[in-house]
C-alpha cells in the first residue's frame, strides 16, 4: 500500500511541526475501504443472482474459489494471510486453501447457531446496483458483514506500518537538511542492504555512526519503545513518549526527542550537539523551510 507523494509530505510536515498526522492516514484507509466495499458488495449481487436456482453455497463457490489469489481467498473466509502464516508456519497456497475452508466453515456453524438461537434477531441486506438487487438472508449477511470487518482490519494494519516503512527515513533526512547536517554526515548510501528499512544513521565529526531509531508511536504502545531500547540506539525519536519511556531512555543513555512536545524537533539539533553531530542553527518559518526540503527530497 504505496503512500503517494503529497500524503508523505504532509505527514512529515505535521510529524515536525507538532501536529496530529493520523488523520492523513485515517483518510487514506477509508478511501481504501470504500472503494473496496463497493467492489465487493457489486461481486457479491452478481455472485448471488448467477448462482440463483442452484442448490449450492454461493457465497464458497464464488469467494472461496481456489483460483482467487491466496490473500483474498483468506480475507473472504474472515481470516488474512498473518493469522495463517502464524497457525501453520506457511503461506503456500495449498495451505492457504485449506485453512480457509476450514474456517468458512466454522464461521458457518457459529452463524447458525446464533440465528437460531435468536428467534427475534432479523438483519437483512438488500443490495442494489443500477438495475440489479438482491437481498441477503440474516446468515448470508453476517458473513458478507464480516468480510467486510477482516478487510478493514487488514487495510488498517498495513497502512500504519506502510507509514512507518516509507515515512521514517525521509522524516530523518528532513530534520538533518533543516539543522543543516552536511550531507556526508548523514547519508546513508554505505549502509548495507541488510540493515531494516528504518535503520537511519548519522555521523559525529570525528566519524563514529551513530544509530537512530524513529517510532511514529503512541504513548499507549511501550512494547515497540522496549523493542527498540533492546537495540540500544544513540538517538531514539518517536511522535509522542511516555515519562516511562523517557527515563528508560536516559538510564540506557539514548538521547530521546519527542516530536509532539511542544519545539520538540529543536531538541534534534541539542542532541546533534551533545553527540559532535555537525549542523547549524535553523532561521526563518519551519512551514516554508520545510516545504523547500520536502519539494527538494520528493522533486515535487
Amino acid at each position: 500500500m504505496p503512500l503517494n507523494i503529497d500524503a508523505k509530505k504532509n505527514i512529515i510536515k505535521k510529524v515536525i511541526s507538532n501536529q496530529d498526522y493520523r488523520d492523513e492516514v485515517l483518510m487514506i484507509i477509508d478511501e481504501i475501504f470504500l472503494d473496496y466495499c463497493i467492489s465487493f458488495l457489486k461481486q457479491v449481487i452478481y455472485a448471488k443472482i448467477d448462482t440463483l436456482g442452484e442448490n449450492s453455497d454461493w457465497y464458497k463457490k464464488v469467494f472461496l474459489n481456489p483460483d482467487l489469489p491466496k490473500e483474498q481467498l483468506a480475507i473472504n473466509s474472515g481470516l488474512n494471510m498473518k493469522s495463517i502464516t502464524n497457525a501453520f508456519n506457511s503461506s503456500k497456497k495449498e495451505v492457504v486453501v485449506q485453512a480457509s475452508y476450514d474456517n468458512y466453515s466454522r464461521l458457518q456453524k457459529t452463524i447458525n447457531d446464533l440465528v437460531s438461537n435468536s428467534n427475534n434477531f432479523e438483519i437483512k441486506l438488500s443490495i442494489k446496483f443500477k438495475d440489479v438487487s438482491v437481498d441477503l438472508t440474516v446468515a448470508e449477511s453476517l458473513i458478507v458483514i464480516n468480510t467486510i470487518a477482516v478487510k478493514r482490519a487488514e487495510i488498517r494494519g498495513g497502512m500504519w506500518s506502510t507509514v512507518g516503512k516509507q515515512i521514517e527515513k525521509p522524516l530523518m533526512t528532513t530534520l538533518c537538511m533543516l539543522f543543516n547536517v552536511p550531507f556526508e554526515y548523514h547519508t546513508q548510501v554505505d549502509n548495507p542492504e541488510s540493515f531494516r528499512e528504518v535503520d537511519f544513521y548519522v555521523l559525529s565529526k570525528d566519524g563514529k555512526k551513530l544509530r537512530t531509531e524513529v517510532k511514529l508511536m503512541g504513548k499507549g504502545n511501550p512494547e515497540s519503545a522496549d523493542a527498540i531500547f533492546a537495540r540500544e540506539p544513540a538517538i531514539f525519536l518517536a511522535d509522542k513518549l511516555s515519562d516511562k519511556n523517557k527515563q528508560q531512555a536516559e538510564m540506557l543513555g539514548i538521547h530521546w526527542i519527542e516530536l509532539r512536545a511542544q519545539n520538540g524537533y529543536k531538541r534534534f539539533q541539542e542532541v546533534l550537539n551533545t553527540l559532535d553531530v555537525p549542523n547549524s542553527n535553523f532561521n526563518g518559518d519551519l512551514s516554508i523551510r520545510l516545504d523547500e526540503i520536502l519539494k527538494e527530497i520528493y522533486g515535487k
